[in-house]
């Protein structure tokens, strides 16, 4: 039962398409047939402007950290007692969020990469980890001026990162970074070959829109 509370709340939470809303209330448009077609804080930024973007980012990066944090709202009676139960559902909870994001059924099941919720998750679970991990990414992007390599890089050393600083003394803990780094990663394929191609578009978030 309180398992399926989770993944029903937290899927709910994830398929909040926040850029697509915006997009139709601030321009009219979908977001996703404008820019990189993606229903995300990055495509935001280059198609609805700098305002938008940090609106978005800021809205799905709460979703990640409410999908994991809802798990205390539940009451205590409903849980079982076994070993790492709170962390597990906190987990399955921002999982489902990151499916919902991806595959929100409030916009036709398209919605973005899952990236800003993935940093929400962690944020909710390993705050020091997100911390240095943020870190790592703005120094990549303000760089290179590339958010994708930034993301890629960023989930890259997450599994390390969080490695050294755990919060959680767990295998499943481990299992989960080094599963949510693949899963970012894999979720900038396209990305990744506009990189090699020397094609993929800089970008600065402090910029209007242009």
């Amino acid at each position: 039962m309180i398992i399926v509370l989770v993944i029903f709340g937290a899927y709910l939470l994830g398929s909040i398409p926040t850029a697509v809303w915006l997009g139709k209330f601030t321009k009219g448009i979908d977001i996703r047939e404008h820019g990189s077609q993606n229903a995300g804080a990055t495509n935001s930024f280059r198609v609805l402007g700098k305002r938008a973007g940090w609106t978005v980012l800021f809205i799905d990066v709460t979703k990640g950290v409410f999908a994991v944090l809802m798990v205390y709202l539940i009451p205590t009676e409903l849980f079982l007692g076994f070993k790492d139960e709170l962390l597990i559902l906190k987990l399955i909870g921002g999982f489902v969020a990151v499916f919902g994001h991806v595959f929100p059924v409030f916009a036709n099941f398209k919605g973005g990469k899952g990236v800003a919720t993935s940093l929400g998750i962690v944020l909710g679970i390993n705050p020091s980890a997100a911390i240095v991990c943020l870190s790592i990414f703005l120094i990549v992007f303000l760089s290179t001026r590339f958010v994708s390599l930034g993301a890629i890089i960023s989930a890259l050393c997450f599994p390390m990162v969080s490695y050294f600083i755990i919060e959680n003394d767990t295998r499943i803990m481990i299992v989960f970074t080094v599963i949510l780094g693949v899963l970012v990663i894999w979720a900038h394929n396209k990305n990744i070959k506009r990189l090699l191609n020397g094609t993929e578009n800089r970008m600065n978030l402090f910029a209007k829109k242009t």
